[in-house]
């Protein structure tokens, strides 16, 4: 059996801010490695760090002490414009509010980031009519927002963040505004991403339920990881 390649380390991550007078440490001294084509979900209560923790993975923001590389690459050092570039090519983010533009269709919302990134329009809705094929939406694709479902709407959301095929998808909370039977759709297709075509995934979460779709759990507590276990339920064949 191949051995999994570690894609992300995390070495003495701190992240301290202040709050007055205050120091809070939001992420205070955790060390992890997350293997290539992982499904991994983050959890803890109100102010465990979970959040703070996905934002520092996504390079949205920076730790105040510590190492987190990505296949070797220490990201977390890369200058600001490189550091931006990284984001933009190599990552892919999947929000709880959806952030689509309600003017344009499906296909739209998935191709115009491409055509941002310099690729040709003939491209860029290739790529994008294969991401909305993968995510349930191929039949779809000229509709706006406004004539789609909460959970449609974020399964364009799904398919705009795996059209550059990212090494990393990182969700954020993404069924907070979904009902019940919505968010089992939503999460079959990040569980499909991730059995079938091996896409890592780091999903922040604070619904219990929602771990019998991933491969693993890590539990925030103060900053600190209280638990790390793999799941056999969500495990890749």
């Amino acid at each position: 059996m191949k051995k999994e390649k570690t894609l992300i380390k995390v070495e003495d991550m701190k992240r301290f801010y202040k709050s007055g007078s205050v120091t809070v440490k939001a992420i205070d001294g955790v060390n992890f490695g997350i293997k290539k084509g992982e499904f991994v979900a983050i959890m803890g209560p109100s102010g465990s760090g979970k959040t703070t923790m996905l934002r520092i993975l996504g390079l949205m923001d920076n730790p105040t002490k510590g190492e987190y590389s990505v296949q070797g690459l220490n990201v977390g050092q890369l200058p600001e414009e490189e550091r931006t570039y990284y984001r933009l090519t190599q990552l892919g983010y999947v929000f709880q509010d959806y952030a689509l533009m309600n003017e344009m269709s499906a296909l739209e919302n998935v191709y115009v980031l491409s055509l941002m990134e310099g690729k040709s329009k003939k491209e860029s809705m290739l790529t994008a009519k294969e991401a909305l094929d993968k995510v349930g939406l191929g039949d779809k694709l000229n509709r706006i927002p406004g004539e789609l479902s909460g959970g449609e709407k974020q399964r364009v959301a799904i398919a705009r963040a795996i059209s550059k095929n990212p090494r990393i998808l990182f969700a954020d909370e993404p069924c907070a505004n979904l009902d019940s039977r919505t968010s089992e759709q939503v999460l079959e297709v990040f569980k499909e991403l991730n059995k079938k075509y091996g896409q890592t995934i780091v999903m922040v979460t604070h619904e219990e339920w929602h771990t019998k779709y991933v491969s693993r759990l890590i539990k925030l507590k103060d900053g600190k990881i209280v638990s790390d276990r793999k799941l056999h339920k969500g495990k890749r064949a």
